[in-house]
């Protein structure tokens, strides 16, 4: 939250009249917008007025700084004095803090420090939350008076500072006390603030004798204070602007009122006496006064008449007669908006003082005093029936900060809050009437103001049709448009940007101009009229402003308004036009457009009609609000909203610098440093974190991530309670229609090139994942676990639903990895305790979204609960050892009954699973060895030997296990068994459709599968990727999910789909029937394909034929039949069934013909892993953790390898490299395996592979020794050969022989 969110003034009772008190104060005193005399004939119709303050800009800025003062107020005295309260448990609470500490001295904060903090909790996101129960409302006034001190001005002080600067704002009511215009002076100088203030007290009309100098009656200076320049704090927020968050405060100014009361009855004389005494002046008693001063008094009060009807008489002058004159008493009437603000009508309070801030020159007339005046606010004479009253029968519980009209109230004082009270307004000027005037000829106020010095023959026309209208001028209410479109944004655009008066930001680029070009079936563009090709006055620049800025608030505030601003024949414009009106209106206002659309995203909270009838056994459980939007509404606002923040970002042309600046800050990082994941300019990256660190950007990032989740629930809420029986769809299906650049139907309503379409399809996704990654990056506390809901949640729901249509938006599965996260986490503890986590709505952990991290990282936790279960179960074993031991020493049991006891608990004691293996029977002793085993074994440690009753002495340290899973494989794959069968083009492994083998052994090569991924190994195997997704769960529906697999049929089946009937029918080009046929023993079995809802009925009929799995039941049991059993001829393939077709034989090929084999296979392969382990895994990332790497990067692998004895530049090592680049990938295979015991890299690439080149001696004979290598460790140990043609020779007769170990 920033200082100016809006804020409620009171959370006690009767905060609602206080709201009406303030709306009706500021809507008589606030500067209207109007729409200028050189709008376009198109703008006019679209023109509407406001009779809502809430609605008017003007006033809602001021009540928003208004009430963020009283919030600082209400900080102030939490952190200082606290609430009182003995068991008081805010932590900002002084009581708080006293209770905590017991006896201990504790130290109050100073004004500076409780204003640093106030300032920063009173800017959060839901201060309120902040502020303790208990604290009351303050009595005092602040603690920062104190340093005020009230001196009496004399007529040499004045004239030896008669050029400071002054402020001149115009007659307010602050604090009950009734003033004239006041004037107020910062003295320069040594940064203490010297505030010069003149006011007038009750129905008198005195004044000084220089009135027409405009001198002030009396100083307010701040008393000299050290300050430490070095600190930050108090050079800060101990500077005269942050001070008067304090200094006019209502309490304060209460304060300050009373203690400028002694110098308001003072003649000349008493204060110049009492210049140099005492800060604190106290008024005289009655009676004192001597007669001079009684005649000094009588003379002033003279001197104020003449100087009152001199002053009028010039106002009239100077501005040619433009200037409305003060209406009589008895006829003004204050503004209302059509009776909606109902008032008390107590008695006006009297204003006897009243500071401004704000320095500037006195003796400058203001270029735009005549500019939309509110009735009251060009000096119109009190009310002579005015009553002093006191403050606790003011209708106005507080008066509102000067401070609030800073750029906005040039000349109303917001401290001047009376009690509205109901009156009539006169039926306002109608705009025929107002447009008739321009039109016969007369300028407008503000045009003729502004150039009443180049026309003075004007002036008498144009002052005789403003008092035709003076009347009528008190009851024109505020203008605004009532919808945008792309048209008035560039024609709004290109007017500000041209009179020079956008904000001021630090959005890159800081203007745009048009870049696009017109249909030829769209109009001509917006312009302004001109007259005699003069250039606009300042008057008007100062009109089209406010008018802008009212028609921005007015129509982005509003959901509906800013639906209907960028909808075109029923549905959103297309993504770029949006995209492109949004960076338009962030150049030119990004608080404003910023803001309005975080205040039209708040309608996305509330829940829909259904579920507002919905009750509690109390209550009912939301309250009743017939502004809800429904999910259609709510996603157009959302993704209008979700393409301004899109618009914040920096111009970017090149799809590469988006994606290197998306990769940069994924890494949590500003710039890119040496060694960074990409490297851009640095002052592009300073441009995206300015763009990303904009509070108000930021703030409407996390309220729109908040409310998608917000809406999640009331779509579940609705369906659990069946409140509504129509489907709604989702509320990110609008953002992802526009974002579908395929879409034929997207309404395309400005013309851009060919170059910025294909850049913005790159733009928009890339950058809507940065502003989700910044609200995550903003929210995280470090801990794994992160709240479902509110913007975190809400930031991990869209990147979640864009992540499942990456395809559609084009996005890689790289750009969704944020490896901030990844390295802040324990790589080995966060995993672990993963797994016992249950994530709820309300409760998410960040592993339970695989997709931000990398494939590393994945693999590395996926292995850590690996290692963790293998450790968790040695040491269980262990323990029991070490048990039993104990028990069996201490017992008195015999040595064969010991001996009983340790070998029926050998199974459930041994540290690690032992398979004893002999070459010529690898696979049939390990399907007898882990035939029947228990989980508990399988999780151990394994430990293999190979070979040993042949004379191998291979000790396993990794290599055994490598060659062993390589030879069991192989074996378990062959296809003479009958269980597999290998594509002769893609080497591809699949389950015979219909196998002789049975069950069990499937679950077996399934285990001996996941023994090898558990134990962290690599298998010499090719699966395609739909195993892989079945194993995950994922559905394989898509001809891309088999072209891995069976490239030459989906070319086949992706020819059929996109065949055209124009050159032939289906069904007489393809001649396919609607069956589904394979091979099995060299016969084709042919099955008419079911619907999906009847395969899964398990009916006999739709199950693929089996062969039996025992031979005695193939007794009675009919081979399978090749034809469709009992029925006609199939159907063929026709136009209307061919998506059908495709779809039907992709789940014939994958599920029903292979069920019983895949489902054995996998019961075998979910044996040793855990089941939630495999959600880290993506079904490519699991292949390559299975299978590996494949290629093998040479250049990569001499990179990393390490040497022992020699270095890269020995002539066998270069000799070695020659070599071994010229090799084919056969060759790469055999040399990787002889080094490794794997012909596969690991998954990450080479760099985590150990490959060590180690020297072995020399050796000059041709027959001599060969090069060998510890599998185990990756080192090869290598002779020093006499020349190169030795080594090449030497080195291939070792990688030919490559079997068996000495060792391993």
């Amino acid at each position: 939250m920033t200082p100016d969110t809006a804020r409620p003034v009171d959370g006690g009772h009767g905060h609602g009249h206080a709201d009406l008190d303030l709306l009706a104060g500021l809507w008589e005193e606030a500067r209207f917008a109007r729409l200028p005399w050189d709008a376009p004939s198109e703008l006019k119709e679209l023109v509407e007025d406001i009779d809502n303050p809430k609605r008017v800009y003007a006033i809602h800025k001021a009540s928003r700084r208004h009430n963020f003062q009283l919030l600082v107020q209400k900080y102030v005295v939490q952190l200082r004095d606290g609430c009182g309260s003995d068991t008081c448990s805010t932590a900002t609470c002084f009581s708080c803090r006293k209770r905590i500490v017991g006896r201990a001295p504790i130290r109050r904060y100073n004004t500076t420090s409780a204003r640093t903090l106030a300032t920063y909790l009173a800017s959060q996101d839901n201060p309120e939350s902040g502020l303790c129960p208990t604290l009351r409302n303050p009595k005092a006034p602040p603690a920062a008076t104190n340093s005020l001190a009230f001196v009496a001005n004399s007529r040499d002080d004045r004239k030896g500072k008669a050029n400071a600067t002054r402020v001149v704002p115009p007659k307010g009511n602050v604090g009950g006390l009734q003033s004239h215009p006041v004037l107020a002076r910062v003295e320069p100088g040594s940064g203490n603030a010297v505030l010069k203030v003149k006011t007038k007290v009750g129905e008198s009309a005195e004044t000084e004798k220089d009135q027409g100098n405009n001198q002030p009656r009396f100083l307010v200076s701040e008393q000299p204070s050290s300050k430490d320049y070095r600190s930050f704090a108090a050079n800060v927020f101990g500077t005269v602007a942050f001070k008067m968050l304090e200094w006019l405060t209502p309490a304060a100014i209460d304060a300050l009122s009373q203690r400028a009361k002694p110098f308001q009855d003072n003649s000349d004389d008493s204060r110049g006496g009492a210049r140099g005494k005492s800060n604190e002046q106290r008024s005289p008693a009655p009676g004192t006064h001597d007669d001079g001063d009684s005649k000094k008094h009588e003379q002033t009060n003279r001197r104020v008449k003449d100087a009152k009807a001199k002053d009028t008489k010039e106002a009239k002058e100077s501005s040619g007669g433009l200037q409305r004159e003060a209406p009589s008493q008895s006829g003004l009437q204050r503004r209302n908006s059509n009776a909606k603000v109902r008032t008390s009508s107590g008695p006006k309070p009297k204003r006897q003082l009243s500071i401004d801030p704000f320095a500037s020159d006195a003796v400058t007339d203001d270029p735009f005093g005549g500019l939309l005046r509110s009735p009251r606010a060009n000096g119109a004479p009190p009310d002579r029936n005015t009553r002093g009253i006191k403050p606790a029968s003011s209708s106005l519980s507080r008066p509102i900060s000067q401070l609030s009209s800073a750029g906005y109230f040039d000349h109303v004082t917001l401290e001047k809050m009376p009690p509205p009270k109901p009156v009539e307004v006169k039926p306002k000027l109608g705009r025929t009437q107002l447009d008739g005037a321009i039109d016969n000829g007369f300028a407008s106020p503000k045009e003729v103001s502004g150039t009443e010095a180049s026309e003075p023959s004007s002036s008498s026309s144009s002052a005789q049709a403003d008092e035709a209208s003076d009347s009528d001028d008190e009851s024109l209410y505020p203008q605004t448009l009532s919808r945008l479109n792309p048209d008035i944004v560039d024609f709004i655009c290109d007017l500000v940007q041209e009179d020079g008066s956008a904000e001021r930001h630090m959005l890159e680029p800081p203007t745009v101009s048009k870049f696009h070009t017109r249909f030829a079936s769209q109009g001509k563009a917006l312009k302004r009229k001109s007259r005699s090709g003069q250039p606009p006055s300042a008057n008007l620049k100062m009109e089209w402003r406010l008018f802008v800025e009212q028609t921005l608030f007015y129509v982005m505030s509003d959901p509906q308004l800013v639906i209907r601003s960028f909808t075109m024949k029923g549905q959103l414009c297309d993504s770029q036009t949006l995209w492109y009106c949004m960076l338009r209106l962030t150049r030119i206002a990004p608080t404003l457009v910023f803001h309005s659309l975080w205040l039209a995203a708040a309608r996305l909270f509330t829940p829909p009609k259904a579920l507002q009838a919905l009750r509690s056994r109390t209550t009912k459980l939301f309250p009743k609000d017939e502004n809800d939007l429904s999910n259609a509404e709510a996603g157009r606002l959302m993704s209008i909203c979700l393409h301004a923040l899109v618009a914040a970002a920096p111009l970017v042309t090149d799809p590469r610098q988006l994606y290197d600046m998306s990769r940069i800050r994924a890494h949590g990082l500003s710039l890119a440093g040496s060694g960074a994941v990409a490297q851009q300019p640095t002052e592009l990256c300073l441009q995206y974190d300015d763009a990303f660190t904009d509070d108000l950007a930021l703030r409407l990032a996390k309220r729109l991530f908040a409310a998608i989740t917000a809406r999640n629930i009331f779509d579940e809420m609705k369906e659990s309670n069946a409140v509504d029986d129509v489907e709604e769809l989702d509320v990110l299906a609008p953002l992802f229609s526009q974002l579908d650049f395929l879409n034929l139907d997207a309404v395309y309503v400005l013309n851009f090139s060919f170059n910025d379409r294909t850049v913005h399809e790159t733009r928009v996704p890339i950058l809507l994942l940065d502003w989700a990654r910044a609200v995550m990056l903003s929210d995280w506390d470090g801990n794994p676990e992160v709240p479902g809901s509110g913007p975190f949640g809400g930031a991990l729901a869209l990147i979640g639903a864009m992540y499942k249509k990456r395809q559609d938006l084009l996005l890689p599965d790289s750009q969704f990895r944020s490896e901030y996260f990844a390295d802040r986490l324990d790589p080995v503890q966060i995993p672990v305790a993963w797994l016992s986590h249950d994530s709820t709505r309300q409760k998410l952990h960040l592993l339970d979204f695989p997709y931000i991290f990398s494939p590393s990282t994945l693999v590395s936790y996926f292995r850590s609960i690996n290692f963790s279960r293998m450790s968790r179960s040695f040491e269980e074993s262990t323990s029991l050892q070490e048990r039993i031991e104990m028990i069996a020493s201490r017992s008195s049991l015999s040595h064969h009954h010991k001996e009983v006891l340790t070998e029926r608990l050998k199974t459930a004691a041994a540290k690690y699973l032992i398979l004893d293996i002999k070459r010529e029977g690898v696979l049939r002793d390990a399907f007898d060895q882990l035939w029947r085993r228990e989980e508990r074994e399988l999780l151990r440690p394994l430990k293999v030997h190979l070979g040993e009753t042949n004379g191998e002495e291979g000790f396993d340290s990794g290599g055994v296990q490598q060659e062993f899973f390589r030879m069991a494989i192989a074996e378990a794959l062959n296809p003479k068994y009958g269980a597999f069968t290998v594509d002769d083009r893609t080497r591809m492994a699949w389950f015979v459709s219909g196998s002789m083998e049975p069950e069990w052994k499937f679950e077996l090569v399934g285990l001996l599968v996941s023994l090898a991924v558990y134990n962290g190994l690599t298998l010499p195997v090719t699966f395609p990727k739909a195993l892989y997704r079945k194993l995950l769960g994922e559905p394989v529906t898509e001809l891309h999910h088999i072209s891995d697999g069976w490239p030459d049929l989906a070319s086949g089946l992706t020819a059929l789909l996109e065949w055209d009937e124009k050159d032939g029918l289906v069904e007489d080009v393809f001649a396919r029937t609607y069956e589904f046929s394979v091979s099995v023993f060299g016969q084709h079995v042919t099955r008419e394909m079911k619907p999906a809802d009847s395969s899964s009925s398990g009916s006999p009929a739709d199950e693929w034929p089996q062969f039996p799995d025992l031979a005695w039941q193939g007794a009675n049991t009919p081979a399978p039949q090749t034809g469709n059993p009992g029925e006609d001829e199939a159907p063929l393939v026709t136009n209307a069934n061919r998506n059908a077709y495709v779809s039907d034989y992709i789940r014939y090929l994958t599920d029903i013909s292979v069920r019983r084999q895949y489902e054995a296979f996998a019961r075998g392969f979910r044996a040793c892993l855990h089941p939630k382990s495999l959600t880290l895994l993506s079904p490519t990332l699991l292949q390559s953790v299975v299978e590996g790497v494949q290629e093998i990067d040479i250049a990569e692998l001499k990179r990393c390898a390490r040497y022992v004895g020699w270095d890269a530049s020995h002539r066998t090592i270069k000799d070695f490299w020659s070599i071994v680049k010229r090799y084919d990938d056969s060759m790469k295979r055999k040399l990787l395996e002889f080094v490794t015991a794997s012909d596969r890299v690991p998954v990450g690439g080479v760099k985590n592979l150990m490959f060590i080149l180690q020297r072995n001696g020399s050796e000059d004979q041709p027959h001599g020794r060969l090069p060998t290598s510890y599998t185990c460790y990756g080192t090869l140990l290598l002779p020093e050969y006499s020349d190169k043609e030795m080594l090449k020779e030497r080195l291939a007769m070792a990688l030919e022989n490559a079997q068996g170990f000495g060792f391993a």
